[in-house]
């Protein structure tokens, strides 16, 4: 890493001359900070404003107000199948079929939604393996599914612990824990990657343990979609989650995203929580009795397309197909790269970093850790013009963008922190 690197601007300034997605920086609005441009590295909380979202959301309101209620066949982009347009885009950036890909409702709820249908308790086999301190949300539904089948979540709910005096959980200690409940295992959901630590799990192998056991395999990809490529269908994930809010750069509370694997998506006799956005479009507004689910994971949808929570996803998806997942990637991978090189440069700060130091571990996310006064420090930060987040206890996470951070913002930061502390 020595020999890559260089804590200098000359270097940050080649590589950014020389990063190909250099032009994409100026398709977003930062925040300011003593009118200059803050340094934002939060896109792992919310991804900063496209410029282009405002007229995306503007054009659904002018369709609204010129065509009303014709909007839903004559507007630029129908509503009526709004939600097809993000199959291909989002299917490039999960890895996945577009016929296994939809949009709705907002990340928990989509997975209690998919809960609905896969985790299906039979006396024998009730177990979930999830990791420990997962996101609040995923504990949260977790243990109130698990009332909801009338079971008690200390037994039926089993979380895997990094070992003694380890941050990041050990893969081999996932799939050994899947081996030693495979009796009464139902179903293996993890986030891909650990919100707090950064840790990105490798899905793959994780899945293949869980089949092999004969349970089912789910994901909440929050800190993944947009982050690091994915191949979720070649894995053989059954389903999983997201949101559009963080690196997908769709605002806040925007639109959740959902896989289900083909051979789940296209077996319409699967239980699942129906509503007539999900019925069989050709008899959809027929109005009968009889749920016929239509034959893909938009069979799970609910309710008519929320388009203008969904227009500023469809702007900044427009930028992904542009750029590319492979070259957001790449880069990624130097720009996070960057920054622990500078980051070992400051030791005497007190801190650690928690998040694995090989680039397949990670994605944009590194997590110092303060033993003391880490809140103290966040202040500091955002007082100097650094937008970072704060997580309990003592978590800094810092996440530089690839779509829109350049290696200049990664070496200020640096030279912030060196000189504030």
């Amino acid at each position: 890493m020595q020999d890559r690197f260089e804590a200098t601007p000359e270097f940050a300034q080649r590589k950014d001359l020389e990063d190909p997605l250099r032009s994409f920086r100026s398709e977003f609005y930062f925040p300011l900070h003593e009118g200059k441009e803050a340094i934002y590295f939060c896109g792992n909380s919310l991804g900063l404003q496209p410029r282009s979202a405002e007229g995306a959301i503007l054009q659904e309101l002018k369709d609204w107000r010129e065509l009303a209620i014709g909007g839903y066949l004559h507007a630029r982009t129908p509503w009526l199948t709004y939600q097809h347009g993000f199959r291909r885009p989002l299917s490039a950036i999960v890895g996945c079929l577009e016929e296994e890909v939809t949009v709705m409702n907002a990340l928990t709820v989509n997975l209690h939604l998919l809960m609905s249908t896969f985790y299906r308790p039979d006396g024998r086999r009730y177990r979930i393996i999830m990791e420990a301190g997962a996101f609040p949300s995923d504990q949260y539904a977790m243990e109130t599914q698990v009332l909801a089948q009338g079971l008690d979540p200390a037994d039926a709910i089993v979380e895997v612990h990094p070992r003694e005096g380890e941050e990041v959980i050990r893969e081999e200690d996932i799939l050994a824990m899947v081996d030693k409940y495979r009796e009464s295992l139902a179903l293996v959901l993890f986030g891909g990657i650990h919100y707090y630590t950064g840790q990105f799990l490798d899905i793959a192998a994780i899945a293949g343990a869980a089949h092999r056991a004969g349970a089912l395999a789910g994901f909440d990809l929050a800190h993944v979609a947009g982050n690091i490529p994915v191949r979720l269908h070649d894995w053989e994930a059954d389903f999983a989650v997201w949101c559009s809010y963080k690196y997908l750069n769709a605002g806040p509370g925007a639109v959740g995203g959902v896989f289900i694997h083909e051979r789940h998506a296209r077996n319409p006799k699967l239980g699942r929580l129906g509503g007539w956005w999900g019925n069989e479009e050709s008899t959809r507004f027929r109005m009968e009795k009889g749920f016929i689910p239509k034959g893909d994971a938009s069979g799970w949808n609910l309710s008519t397309a929320q388009v203008l929570n969904m227009a500023a996803l469809k702007a900044s998806l427009e930028l992904f197909d542009r750029a590319g997942m492979a070259a957001i990637r790449a880069k990624s991978v130097e720009l996070t790269g960057y920054l622990a090189f500078l980051l070992s440069e400051l030791k005497t700060l007190g801190f650690e970093i928690l998040t694995p130091p090989e680039a397949h571990r990670r994605g944009a996310q590194l997590s110092m850790y303060f033993p003391d006064k880490g809140k103290e420090l966040h202040g500091k930060m955002n007082e100097a013009g650094i937008v970072v987040d704060y997580r309990e206890p003592g978590v800094v996470r810092v996440a530089p963008a690839p779509l829109y951070n350049s290696f200049e913002d990664v070496l200020r930061f640096y030279h912030i922190l060196r000189d504030l502390f």
